[in-house]
């Protein structure tokens, strides 16, 4: 690459980790650089080193995945002796594109959808956008960038906890609840992660934060931070200007008042904002609404990897038949107040079907089976008993997938599936 910068020309990397950042960092510095590549799954050969190798070699920077977790690969050791050599692919486009405007978004529910909708905000506005980061294909595989391209980047705390040199212009933290504690530890360690956008953001521009006691606990702790600004949760300003039925939920609508903050500070145009804003059909498998009638709506939400990405569905809707389950969040604890829970019948599938029942014991009604298809079809049973109400499927897992499916995206799809190959809609006979 032509433009790249000195700092990252002549240099020996060691990129640990070959998936699709790992692949994108070396093609974006392999011209100018010596490189090695490491991978935990891969055995040395012509094209991935060796340990031995690594040890003899004197490197200037390490390109460490998100991945990786540096207390649990096979490079552990090594890791923590260089500690200060590694870097992320965040890194590495902040130094060469220094000049960019950024907009970085993080939280723990909401950030890919809050990403998306922000750039079509942008694009809408004739702006130069980019959308990038922890959504789509890696950053450093963006090509076309000018002096006014605008960034718009979704950010994950596995690159902030390695990151070095970046920085963001504006910063969003949209929420913290307990998440990723197998590999931060603790809700502390995690949330000082999430943090990092607001230590290393650029001078004079602004951090939305959600008013939070462990993001107050930080902010406590430092002094001349980015301009921030608290959002209050209080949706009923901006309720009145939607009428687009994906933001009937409680989270997107919350994460929406975000928007509506930064719009401010970055002197949007407000008609334009609502328009997009009401014609915004989501992604997919996010709260994604799948099928929906007077009698019946299904949301397939198999993104949903704890009770906190839960939580706020479960408090939006009515008549809810939740089905739940596959391997559970450590330290995962479902907080939904009591008054909902008369609203609710869950169904539970998967391998921590037990922790499941356990967390759920005594405050909603649930019944357990290692099928979905059989879920569903218990499901069209009892609402065929209840047509004169208006239900809601809610496919919110709240726990990973890797029990049974490569990822969120299969499981997400295998529901839909399902929905067809049980003749689900035709079986309620609505």
């Amino acid at each position: 690459m032509s433009n790249l910068n000195d700092n990252l020309k002549n240099k020996k990397f060691l990129i640990y980790g070959y998936g699709k950042s790992g692949f994108s960092a070396h093609n974006y510095l392999k011209k100018y650089n010596k490189i090695l590549i490491y991978d935990d799954n891969k055995k040395p050969n012509k094209f991935y080193t060796s340990l031995k190798k690594i040890k003899i070699t004197k490197f200037d920077y390490i390109v460490l995945s998100p991945g990786i977790d540096i207390n649990r690969c096979k490079l552990k050791d090594y890791l923590k002796i260089n500690r200060s050599k590694i870097i992320t692919d965040l890194d590495i486009f902040y130094l060469n594109n220094q000049k960019n405007l950024k907009i970085s978004i993080t939280g723990t529910n909401g950030k890919s959808t809050t990403a998306k909708l922000l750039f079509e905000i942008l694009k809408d506005q004739k702006k130069d956008v980019i959308l990038a980061g922890n959504i789509g294909i890696p950053i450093l595989s963006k090509k076309k960038i000018k002096p006014t391209t605008v960034f718009v980047i979704e950010v994950s705390s596995y690159q902030l906890e390695y990151s070095k040199y970046f920085k963001t212009d504006y910063a969003f933290i949209l929420n913290i609840a307990p998440d990723h504690l197998e590999r931060h530890k603790s809700i502390q360690r995690y949330t000082q992660a999430k943090f990092k956008l607001i230590l290393n953001q650029r001078k004079n521009y602004y951090a939305f934060i959600e008013n939070n006691k462990y993001l107050n606990r930080e902010i406590k702790r430092y002094k001349n931070l980015s301009k921030i600004i608290k959002i209050n949760k209080n949706n009923d300003s901006i309720k009145k200007l939607i009428s687009n039925s994906y933001f009937n939920n409680i989270n997107n609508l919350n994460n929406l008042l975000f928007i509506f903050e930064f719009a401010k500070k970055y002197k949007l145009n407000k008609y334009k904002l609502l328009k997009t804003v009401n014609l915004f059909k989501g992604l997919e498998f996010r709260q994604e609404v799948i099928y929906k009638n007077k009698f019946i709506t299904i949301i397939n939400d198999s993104k949903s990897t704890s009770f906190s990405s839960s939580i706020n569905l479960l408090k939006s809707y009515k008549n809810i038949y939740w089905i739940l389950g596959g391997l559970a969040k450590k330290g995962d604890e479902f907080n939904l107040p009591s008054k909902y829970y008369k609203n609710i019948k869950c169904y539970i599938f998967g391998k921590d079907i037990n922790f499941f029942k356990k967390k759920l014991n005594k405050k909603i009604l649930s019944i357990s089976t290692d099928n979905l298809e059989n879920i569903l079809k218990k499901i069209a049973n009892q609402i065929k008993l209840k047509q004169n109400k208006h239900s809601h499927v809610l496919f919110s897992p709240s726990a990973a997938s890797f029990d049974k499916f490569k990822n969120f995206e299969e499981r997400g799809h295998y529901f839909n599936f399902l929905i067809k190959k049980t003749k689900f809609i035709k079986k309620i006979n609505v």
